[in-house]
């Protein structure tokens, strides 16, 4: 698997000659679908509420979790009363759940933990239309529902669509699974309602649509707060001098492993699982004074109750602004 994702940002002909076939497949069965929705063959199911939907055309970690984040905060300080649906990835239910105090990471997944700490509902399930009627049925005053993910669930109606995207790594060679990493063709850029680019440039996305909305997003990193004592917190610099060992078991670990180096934290490794890994007592080394962690995967370490655990936050910077831009393009709608 590591050297399929290798050759989406470093082809090597034969392996896209091998996987040519099953990349035609794929563009095959998913086109089909998109065009069963466009041409009314299946229906979009629309909530009583407006849906934003927060997604992706390509798999890997793009900074959607952040920007959801940010869109919780920055919507709740405008008064507004806000949800989020989510399938849940890593979480073992699978009919609509409503998270509350008692919620696991094995249960509901990482991501909808993150977006429950921040105070608002949240309901996971496989069926988002599903999911979504659950969440109005706990909570019918709300003003409008966040999809994380969901972009390519086209039976959830939804008022915008906002797909956020690396720029840093663009689209890769360009090609759909499994012989690239997109889900779907760049093309569908055209369709959707604003752009979010995590870092680097919009340039690298080739052919744009002239009047597509484009954000750029920064991630901006907090201080460390401790697993063992929430209260405890520490700066970069306070790790100076120390054995220092990365985890990260998420879409795209480098990212994270690159945010450490750049507040000048020197590592003596850094060790990658894959996205949503379930970890366990093992995977923390035992030989590091500090083990440094992402708030995604602290949570997934809540049941280790290790005192060298660190986890650093990051939070979304937006300009211009994504929340202000959202409210307008609803109210027009």
């Amino acid at each position: 698997m590591r050297s399929i994702e290798k050759h989406w940002y470093a082809p090597r002909l034969w392996l896209s000659l091998l996987l040519a076939p099953l990349a035609c497949l794929f563009a095959l069965l998913s086109g089909m679908r998109r065009w069963a929705f466009r041409f009314g063959l299946c229906k979009a199911q629309y909530l009583s509420v407006p849906v934003v939907v927060i997604g992706n055309i390509n798999v890997g970690g793009v900074g959607k979790t952040p920007l959801t984040l940010s869109l919780i905060a920055s919507l709740q300080a405008r008064g507004l009363r806000v949800g989020v649906i989510s399938r849940g990835y890593g979480g073992s239910h699978t009919a609509p759940t409503l998270l509350d105090a008692a919620s696991r990471a094995n249960e509901v997944g990482d991501e909808p933990l993150l977006f429950a700490a921040s105070g608002v509902p949240v309901v996971v399930g496989r069926d988002r239309v599903a999911a979504g009627r659950c969440l109005l049925q706990a909570r019918p005053d709300l003003d409008l529902i966040l999809s994380d993910d969901g972009l390519q669930h086209y039976r959830l109606g939804r008022a915008l669509e906002i797909v956020v995207m690396d720029g840093a790594r663009g689209v890769g060679n360009g090609r759909l699974l499994p012989a690239g990493p997109l889900r779907e063709p760049v093309s569908r850029l055209a369709g959707v309602d604003a752009l979010v680019v995590n870092g680097g440039r919009a340039a690298v996305f080739p052919d744009l649509p002239p009047d597509l909305p484009v954000f750029a997003m920064t991630l901006e990193p907090g201080r460390f707060v401790s697993l063992a004592d929430p209260a405890q917190t520490r700066a970069a610099a306070d790790f100076s001098g120390q054995r220092l060992v990365a985890l990260a078991g998420i879409g795209h670990p480098q990212r994270f492993f690159a945010t450490l180096a750049g507040q000048g934290i020197v590592t003596q490794r850094n060790i990658a699982f894959p996205d949503h890994h379930t970890f366990n007592a093992e995977d923390v080394p035992d030989d590091a004074d500090a083990v440094l962690v992402t708030t995604k995967d602290a949570v997934k370490l809540q049941c280790i109750n290790h005192a060298r655990l660190w986890a650093l936050p990051v939070a979304a910077r937006l300009t211009p602004d994504l929340a202000d831009w959202i409210i307008v393009q609803l109210k027009r709608r």
